[in-house]
């Protein structure tokens, strides 16, 4: 019976993570990492806050406690990175952040003695890589993801810079980020502690705007700037290592520097490539096959084993190699290129265009009527008191096409959006 008592404020705070449109499912070890990351009172206080942005006031009415109570705990909660917190216009704000990208990564940005971090990461890498249902929740459920890749800019002939649109630099996320935060990779950390990291770089892990902001108030992401921004990402380049960030036009909050054998999204790309995990960018690598050598540099380098050897079918050579792309998995994200000392390879824009969300409202909306939870963003415990909330939310379901509006209809078995939906199409 106390065993089941402890774990109650744990089990709320899962179901309050699985309303999330990525969720995390059930298992002793979630239970177990909460353990580490909370007390049992404290889960249960957070599973009581809104999805949605939130101020001291609503977590007071919702804990039915004073404000000044509500505060110090929310403050608490946001030193330990399990909230983020910003500043508004007038009032200041409180977001519970999903596992990932959230929490789970915030508690590995920075080496602390308040955490038992090895046996957090050894209870990560059984969750996650091992068990495999939070990583296929997390990436292959729905056609929008978590996360996208962007370019690697330099390899970018003048042609393809023209189709390269702003948003999909990361050095324009760098340049135009009102916060620039690093820290430690939390996957690298991660694999540390159980014995299986890289040498690549550790502390290269950026967060942006609001998250960045948080993050470096409280100590887990030192503050850089634009130009420290900028040489990190050659840093990363140099390394041949991938850039991976959110999957918005709009205020990316995060920018991963990924390798293949450590970072959990390639590792997602390498194991259910055909379910596409992430959001390529909009280039596929072509092989010149007179000028490659078969190397096999390409290989070497590609995070998701999208590039192979091949038989080059020269009846005068008939042990030749030359490269081959399998388009299905290919990021596009231009490791391969930059690696080629034949310049046998180049990049070539995909046939139809990756769609990338505005921003996170629009993702979260997308992501939530492609898995089936759309209705728990909009009847949200405190989502319906705020009428920004709810105008932004169906802003975007009206923005949709045709399709993702009737399955948005049909989850929320609403006749008011119908009728909105309705109105829209005369």
């Amino acid at each position: 019976m106390a065993h089941l008592t402890a774990r109650s404020g744990y089990e709320k705070l899962v179901d309050r993570l699985n309303a999330y449109p990525q969720g995390a499912p059930p298992s002793d070890l979630l239970y177990k990492i909460l353990g580490l990351l909370m007390s049992e009172r404290e889960a249960a206080l957070v599973a009581l806050v809104p999805i949605k942005p939130f101020t001291a006031k609503t977590a007071a009415r919702a804990w039915k406690v004073g404000l000044a109570e509500a505060q110090k705990t929310l403050d608490a909660l946001a030193s330990r990175a399990l909230l983020i917190d910003a500043q508004g216009r007038k009032n200041r704000y409180y977001v519970l952040p999903p596992p990932m990208a959230g929490f789970f990564e915030f508690s590995m940005m920075r080496l602390r003695g308040d955490v038992d971090q090895k046996l957090l990461a050894e209870l990560y890498y059984q969750y996650i890589t091992v068990e495999e249902d939070f990583i296929k929740a997390l990436f292959t459920r729905g056609e929008t993801q978590l996360g996208r890749v962007f370019v690697n800019e330099p390899v970018l002939t003048n042609e393809n810079a023209l189709h390269v649109l702003d948003y999909e630099r990361a050095s324009e996320v760098v340049k135009t980020a009102s916060h620039r935060g690093v820290g430690l990779c939390y996957c690298r950390h991660k694999m540390e502690h159980v014995g299986r990291a890289c040498d690549a770089p550790r502390e290269i892990c950026m967060t942006f705007n609001t998250t960045a902001g948080s993050l470096i108030r409280h100590g887990y992401a030192r503050e850089v700037d634009v130009a420290e921004g900028l040489a990190l990402l050659d840093e990363a380049r140099e390394r041949n290592l991938v850039q991976f960030g959110e999957n918005v036009r709009s205020r990316v909050s995060f920018i991963c520097n990924c390798c293949g054998c450590c970072c959990e999204a390639m590792i997602a790309q390498r194991r259910f490539g055909l379910l596409n995990p992430v959001h390529t960018t909009n280039f596929l690598p072509v092989v010149d096959p007179v000028s490659c050598t078969g190397c096999g540099s390409c290989a070497a380098v590609c995070p998701v084993e999208a590039m192979s050897l091949v038989s080059a079918n020269d009846p005068k050579r008939p042990q030749k190699k030359r490269a081959k792309v399998d388009e299905r998995t290919c990021l596009g994200c231009g490791v391969c290129v930059r690696v080629c000392k034949t310049k046998s390879l180049s990049l070539a824009s995909r046939p139809e265009r990756v769609i990338t969300p505005l921003d996170s409202v629009h993702k979260a909306v997308l992501m939530a009527i492609e898995r089936g939870k759309l209705q728990n963003l909009i009847f949200d415990n405190q989502a319906l008191a705020s009428h920004r909330a709810m105008a932004a939310i169906l802003g975007v379901v009206l923005r949709l096409p045709p399709l993702k509006q009737a399955l948005a209809s049909k989850q929320m078995k609403s006749r008011y959006l119908e009728t909105l939906i309705r109105r829209l199409k005369l």
